[in-house]
């Protein structure tokens, strides 16, 4: 993640470089979770340098409001997103194969990610849920402690761009994100069946969950050549 910054920062600070950029509303929609927006302005990418007329690399960062991602490789599952809301900041590295026309351009990229999120929580209505599915029981309440860590991934996508000047033009870009971080869980939880006696506190150790950043990103922008 350090270095996908280190890159990015290098681009600004020598706009000579740079092939173009762009000014972007990002929309991810999660697998098992909740539609997520942007925090706007703070969306910058097509952040690049031109390899040749037909490769470039490009990068940029966005700063994600998460509405809710799921966990995995916990000893509970569930189709509902276990933590957020959250701020999550992506950057993505990406390789691109550009097909230029007279005043269109269809980019098709891939490549890989970094992203963290803070203020993170847990949403224990949903993990309650699950435990409850888990142990088949009517009541459950979970006292959960976590350690947020950053995660990363890949993607793939593509971009159309329609230049409506030399200076500018509109974009509509789609990336399929396949990533994740972990976040270890520890503590316990407690419940039973309305009528019995409910049980001693169950002890939960999942060194291994991981929140998923898996889902489809979509994206407008204004794409800015510096011509």
């Amino acid at each position: 993640m350090k270095k996908l910054f280190i890159f990015l920062f290098a681009l600004i600070a020598f706009p000579n470089c740079a092939q173009q950029f762009g000014l972007s509303f990002s929309y991810f929609i999660p697998r098992n979770g909740y539609f997520s927006t942007p925090i706007s302005p703070f969306s910058i990418r097509g952040l690049g340098v031109d390899l040749n007329k037909y490769v470039a690399l490009e990068t940029g960062a966005s700063l994600y409001r998460m509405s809710g991602l799921n966990i995995i490789n916990a000893p509970f599952e569930s189709k509902k997103p276990m933590t957020g809301p959250n701020f999550t900041i992506f950057v993505p590295g990406e390789l691109v194969f550009q097909f230029k026309g007279k005043k269109t351009e269809l980019d098709i990229k891939g490549g890989g990610f970094a992203f963290y999120s803070f203020a993170q929580k847990l949403n224990y209505g949903n993990i309650d849920e699950a435990i409850r599915d888990l142990e088949s029981w009517d009541v459950a309440n979970a006292d959960l402690k976590f350690k947020n860590k950053p995660g990363f991934g890949y993607s793939v996508g593509f971009e159309y761009t329609v230049n409506v000047t030399r200076a500018w033009g509109i974009s509509f870009e789609t990336n399929y994100l396949m990533g994740s971080s972990k976040i270890p869980l520890t503590g316990s939880y407690s419940g039973g069946n309305v009528g019995d006696t409910l049980g001693p506190a169950v002890a939960l150790d999942a060194p291994d969950a991981k929140v998923d950043f898996t889902g489809l990103e979509f994206a407008i922008g204004i794409i800015l050549s510096g011509k």
